[in-house]
């Protein structure tokens, strides 16, 4: 593969997380084909980018940062033809992106990245599909929203090249992402798996009768999730083992109550009677919220958060 300045970006697939990228290399300077089988795609697309586009232009628009540089395409290989990189946020099913993958592989340039958002899947689940150049194939897996949220995984799947990975990486990083590299693949990457932890004692401790959901929400929410926000798990250890830190702290008395404790650690049964709990929680807890207000704060503070974070210097 040539090296190539990423200038023109395909974007596959424009539901929730799809909309969010478009809106994200738009407010970039990028050029954006888009595409989605869905009925009334295009209208949504257009319709969420402009609800976007006010968030985007305070956290900071480039300078040739415009919506008029999407044009929307019937067909995956319409979308794909003269891109740079292809950016695929397809339904999480292997059948159904290794046919994808093979046809983008047919349509895109032969320089072209082609990235995956994809949750849960494995690149090296479906890269071999693509008879041309499996090794473009790349995990890039966004946190949502994308266009608010820095983060995204990067990796390759068996048959990747380690420059597309450094390439990707870099461009990434270009448009404001905080990119990380996986070294090797994992179901679920990185956040998603630590996510999912964290998901099933939270299930657990309400499943066990030891907290209702509104409290577990909150002691994540009003506790941990704050000093989260700015630090992740080990430097927040690292700074809570004062002078010893995170080494005096595992080798003293809390080292052995945190294996303690992970033998204690629940494993909740995945019911329909654990699905009502939780939705029934949820909905008790919201009872006197404006939703639509909530989210309004949420990604508000998430923008003044990100802004902050950018100008601490101090902080990694």
């Amino acid at each position: 593969m040539s090296e190539r300045t990423i200038g023109r970006v395909a974007v596959i697939g424009t539901g929730v997380i799809g909309a969010s990228w478009v809106s994200n290399f738009l407010a970039q300077g990028l050029t954006v084909t888009a595409t989605d089988p869905a009925d009334g795609a295009e209208e949504r697309l257009r319709a969420a980018v402009a609800a976007h586009w006010p968030a985007l232009t305070e956290i900071g628009l480039a300078a040739t940062a415009d919506p008029g540089k999407l044009t929307f395409f019937a067909s995956p290989e319409e979308a794909a033809e003269g891109a740079d990189l292809v950016q695929e946020n397809g339904p999480e099913r292997v059948d159904m992106k290794r046919t994808l993958f093979a046809a983008l592989d047919e349509a895109a340039p032969e320089h072209a990245i082609l990235a995956t958002s994809t949750s849960t899947i494995m690149v090296s689940e479906f890269q071999d599909a693509c008879a041309r150049h499996p090794e473009r194939v790349i995990l890039a897996h966004p946190f949502n929203p994308p266009h608010l949220i820095p983060l995204v995984e990067v990796g390759g799947g068996a048959a990747t090249a380690p420059e597309v990975v450094a390439r990707a990486m870099d461009f990434y990083r270009a448009i404001g992402k905080h990119p990380i590299h996986l070294k090797r693949e994992a179901r679920g990457h990185v956040s998603n798996r630590l996510q999912i932890a964290l998901w099933r004692e939270a299930f657990h401790i309400v499943q066990s009768g030891i907290a209702s959901v509104e409290d577990v929400d909150a002691a994540i929410a009003h506790g941990p999730g704050l000093r989260w926000a700015l630090l992740g798990p080990f430097l927040n250890i690292h700074l809570s083992g004062g002078p010893g830190g995170i080494r005096g702290l595992l080798e003293g008395p809390l080292g052995k109550a945190t294996t303690d404790m992970w033998a204690e650690l629940g494993n909740p049964t995945f019911d329909a009677a654990m699905v009502d709990a939780l939705a029934d929680g949820v909905a008790e807890e919201l009872a006197s919220r404006d939703v639509d207000a909530m989210m309004e704060a949420r990604n508000r503070l998430l923008i003044e958060l990100v802004r902050d974070k950018a100008a601490a210097k101090a902080l990694p």
